[in-house]
């Protein structure tokens, strides 16, 4: 019987080729198995029992309960990095669009195109659009994840003295790196030294409307902040009262709203971060491998409810995989039922995440129905699958 997959949001022709005879795109969601999703809001949607998975084509969740799934065992995938040079080219370019007035030039080339003496005026016309060049020029990056790590390396290329921060660097990202970033402990070392600061960083109680005042106030005269993060991280009434002042020379934000649309000295992109063929297709690929590795090995790579648990593939007569909540004792119960059932574990993963925990039973024999119910019974368990 062939695993049905359901598409809240179209998705690339790329990712969906990407599952064999064994799956079957269903259009009716509440016999799915799997969702594949991108903007579409799930928050009022009833979870079916038969869902194992959402994998969302992007890095943003908060369109999915995250809880709520948890709560049914429903690991919800994301696609960290895969839309990440597109959204770095686009900040590249933004910052250039805010070093030099380049838009305020091409429109006043639109407004003059009907004068017959256009050259002559434009060299009289350009000193209003001159601008400075980013070489030399300190770049402080916040968060150095997949994006924040090629902004760095691409803006350290181009001669910017790079300087970054992030206490939860990963040695992954750490190593692709370039060494002539400078690492700073604290947001207010970059604030206190850098010409333009970028974000990249999610959505958090710590982070909502970390730019305000108190941060402005510890910054350079006429800074340049740049936000392809969230909109919801800066104050948006501090950032205008900044912007009126020239505290902050220019604002560069993907997030048009009815207060950034109307902000002096900004510039608004319609979110075009990751609004590439390539991002597009990157995301849809890196998703739909993600849900075939779950569903068929029991993996879990990239979730933002569960913990990343890889046991790779399955070598052995059975695998069991056990979602359930992180409280004590209980592998201690599982290996007691697999024991008294004469069961031999070949091999075990255990990981937790939070309120939750996810393992994998590589055993010597077949599944029985017996061990998964008795499995199922055990307290603070959520979910037993049988993958072989």
């Amino acid at each position: 019987m062939s695993v049905k997959v359901n598409c809240l949001n179209p998705i690339a022709a790329c990712g969906l080729d990407i599952l064999d005879n064994k799956y079957e795109v269903t259009e009716n969601v509440s016999d799915a198995e799997a969702i594949l999703v991108r903007s579409a809001d799930m928050h009022d949607m009833e979870l079916s029992d038969n869902l194992l998975a959402v994998a969302r084509a992007g890095a943003g969740v908060n369109n999915i309960p995250l809880d709520k799934c948890a709560e049914k065992g429903i690991v919800v995938f994301n696609t960290p990095g895969a839309n990440a040079n597109g959204v770095k080219e686009l900040v590249i370019a933004c910052m250039l669009l805010a070093a030099r007035d380049i838009t305020g030039g091409i429109q006043w080339c639109r407004e003059n195109k009907g004068d017959a003496g256009i050259a002559k005026a434009a060299e009289k016309a350009k000193k209003a659009f001159a601008g400075t060049e980013i070489k030399g020029k300190k770049l402080g990056i916040i968060g150095l994840g997949a994006i924040g790590v090629l902004v760095a390396n691409a803006a350290n290329r181009l001669g910017m003295d790079v300087y970054g921060c992030d206490p939860y660097l990963s040695v992954e990202h750490a190593l692709n790196m370039s060494r002539d970033v400078t690492m700073v402990k604290t947001n207010e070392e970059l604030y206190e030294m850098c010409d333009y600061l970028t974000v990249h960083v999610p959505l958090l109680d710590s982070t909502k409307g970390m730019f305000n005042k108190e941060a402005f106030d510890k910054m350079k005269d006429g800074v340049v902040i740049l936000n392809f993060s969230r909109d919801t991280l800066v104050n948006e009434a501090d950032m205008k009262e900044a912007l009126e002042s020239g505290k902050v020379g220019k604002y560069v934000v993907d997030f048009p709203n009815e207060n950034t649309v109307n902000f002096p000295n900004t510039i608004v992109t319609p979110h075009l971060g990751a609004s590439t063929q390539e991002s597009e297709d990157n995301c849809a690929k890196m998703a739909v491998h993600q849900i075939r590795d779950f569903i068929e090995n029991g993996n879990v790579k990239n979730s933002v409810n569960y913990p990343n648990c890889d046991a790779g593939v399955c070598t052995t007569e059975g695998r069991i995989t056990v979602a359930h909540r992180n409280v004590p004792h209980m592998l201690s119960q599982f290996t007691a039922l697999f024991s008294k059932d004469g069961i031999n574990i070949e091999n075990m993963v255990n990981k937790s995440r939070g309120n939750y925990a996810y393992t994998i039973f590589d055993i010597c024999s077949n599944a029985t129905e017996t061990v998964v119910k008795e499995l199922e019974a055990v307290k603070d368990v959520i979910r037993v699958r049988v993958i072989k």
